[in-house]
């Protein structure tokens, strides 16, 4: 029988039901976080991931906030960070969950992983907002269920990639967090259906005229996946869609602002503002690491646009706000 998972409050620290290596091994866990946050933690996933081979295999249950738990394997190094309680993951992503508490919308967490924006987005300090969680991988898709079950099962999952239009395709990798269908489809991997995010409507899963924040982390096919969801994406939604330090080219960026009618919107970290792109060159200067993702946002909704520049104004507001203290 599994042995229960390690208990980590994010809020209070407090690390329970962890044997006295387990807890060392948080403790190295942590101190790498800090240390390896001065260089976009490189390096940090290959010596976690060394570290968990001592560890015995068991999950920890992290509370994100009182409403959300995420679990995941003890150890692992894409998501250990989390035990680091200064570390916030795609703070620019959660910057717009938390300002949108108030709006009726759904997540489709397309590459959902093991479902950390679905467990979010679903708990009550975020909203409650209904989440669909999708995620092609045999072996990523246990773990995003068990979330799903642990949360109450407040978010449906699906086991799917998103591509441009409804079929099969293989899937490959060798890093959980990194595994695609864009990959040589002759390479092995596993065979998976593919769906588009517009046959999401066409399924009836949901419907063409809400209000949707789409979280597309799909591992090199971003530009299939909006080309998928042309009826989705003229409606009230936003795309958020991953742009990897290491293409130059911002292809992804590039394909929104060049060839579609959405309007191209980056986190500035310089102006502590979401900017409407109108020149790729700014990201060129944003995207100063070469191995991590920097998330840029797409949307054509009037109603998005009005909250995003309220939501700059209020950042402005606050800025302001701590320089009279």
């Amino acid at each position: 029988m599994a042995q229960a998972p390690i208990q980590f409050d994010r809020a209070s620290g407090a690390l329970e039901g962890a044997n006295l290596w387990e807890r060392t091994a948080a403790l190295a866990l942590v101190t790498g976080s800090k240390i390896s946050s001065h260089f976009s933690h490189m390096g940090y996933i290959a010596c976690a991931n060394l570290l968990r081979k001592t560890l015995p295999e068991r999950n920890i249950a992290i509370r994100l906030n009182s409403d959300a738990v995420f679990e995941f394997p003890y150890g692992d190094g894409y998501w250990s960070k989390l035990l680091n309680r200064s570390y916030n993951y795609e703070d620019e992503l959660e910057l717009l969950f938390a300002d949108s508490i108030d709006v009726d919308y759904t997540l489709l967490d397309c590459g959902a992983n093991y479902g950390y924006w679905s467990v979010l987005v679903s708990s009550k300090p975020f909203g409650a907002h209904k989440a669909i969680a999708i995620e092609p991988s045999g072996q990523n898709y246990p773990k995003l269920a068990n979330n799903a079950r642990v949360n109450a099962g407040r978010f449906e999952t699906m086991k799917c990639a998103i591509g441009a239009a409804r079929g099969t395709a293989r899937l490959s990798g060798t890093k959980h967090e990194a595994f695609s269908i864009a990959g040589d489809q002759s390479a092995g991997g596993e065979e998976v259906p593919v769906i588009a995010l517009d046959n999401l409507i066409d399924d009836g899963k949901i419907a063409a005229s809400g209000k949707y924040l789409i979280k597309l982390d799909v591992e090199g096919v971003e530009i299939e996946a909006i080309k998928g969801g042309v009826r989705l994406l003229e409606a009230d939604s936003v795309i958020m869609c991953e742009e990897h330090g290491s293409d130059r080219s911002h292809a992804v960026s590039r394909f929104i602002l060049e060839q579609t009618p959405l309007k191209l919107i980056v986190f500035d970290p310089r102006s502590n503002r979401m900017e409407t792109v109108t020149e790729l060159s700014i990201l060129d200067r944003i995207k100063v690491s070469t191995h991590v993702g920097y998330n840029v946002f797409g949307t054509a909704s009037a109603f998005w646009q009005d909250r995003i520049e309220a939501l700059n104004a209020k950042n402005l507001n606050a800025k302001s706000a701590r320089r009279m203290q």
